[in-house]
């Protein structure tokens, strides 16, 4: 639940302990008004307060597997294939997940043991390589690049230099990496573009940097 929702529900106002009272009595509840909280009887207090404890009952019985959003998708793996010239093993990105045309992409990819780099990064400890996590980012930034809104042209791109990369964590087998890469400036006469990239684990950054791409043909 939202911050912004939580402040304005009347179940994080009120609780049986934490209700003022005026005047306690064996059996009564005497209420002082609080803010934000409109209740006028004693009877009213108390079946909210019930209200609100069957919820938070309710919330924690929900399975784990039922309480992940699944991602959204805005571009498939099939309509990626369509733009990206990568096929297995190298291609890194399985779904675009927001996209704004001329401005950002954020994809993920799905890390699991089935990767052909784990069985030698690392046999006993299975860690994707840094440097395929910036190729995943890169592919990424070439789904931007690569997009007529942009001036592209679907044809091949390349790196023409990597700046400020930093590793922050690991990323293991059974991650998700979500990776967003950010066009900064576009230099559509020599075809070649400054992005950001981030990309994260759960929320944690794993890896940054700066990328200079060009589009080309070979």
């Amino acid at each position: 639940m939202e911050p912004t929702a939580m402040a304005r529900s009347p179940c994080s106002a009120v609780s049986l302990a934490s209700l003022p009272s005026a005047r306690l009595v064996p059996g009564r509840l005497a209420i002082r008004p609080r803010a934000g909280l409109a209740l006028s009887n004693p009877a009213a207090a108390r079946r909210l307060v019930a209200r609100c404890a069957a919820g938070d009952k309710a919330e924690a019985e929900t399975p784990i597997e039922k309480s992940f959003r699944p991602f959204p998708s805005v571009m498939d793996i099939n309509q990626i294939r369509d733009i990206l010239p990568h096929r297995f093993p190298f291609l890194l990105v399985d779904r675009v997940i927001d996209y704004k045309p001329g401005e950002y992409a954020v994809a993920i990819k799905n890390v699991t043991i089935n990767d052909n780099f784990f069985p030698g990064h690392f046999p006993e400890r299975p860690i994707m390589p840094g440097v395929l996590m910036v190729e995943a980012m890169a592919q990424v930034g070439g789904i931007v690049m690569l997009q007529p809104e942009v001036g592209g042209s679907r044809e091949n791109f390349f790196f023409a230099g990597i700046d400020k990369v930093r590793f922050r964590k690991p990323v293991i087998a059974g991650d998700t990496l979500i990776m967003r890469m950010t066009l900064i400036k576009l230099q559509k006469r020599f075809g070649i573009a400054k992005m950001e990239g981030k990309a994260y684990v759960g929320g944690d950054l794993v890896c940054e940097g700066e990328f200079l791409m060009a589009t080309g043909s070979e």
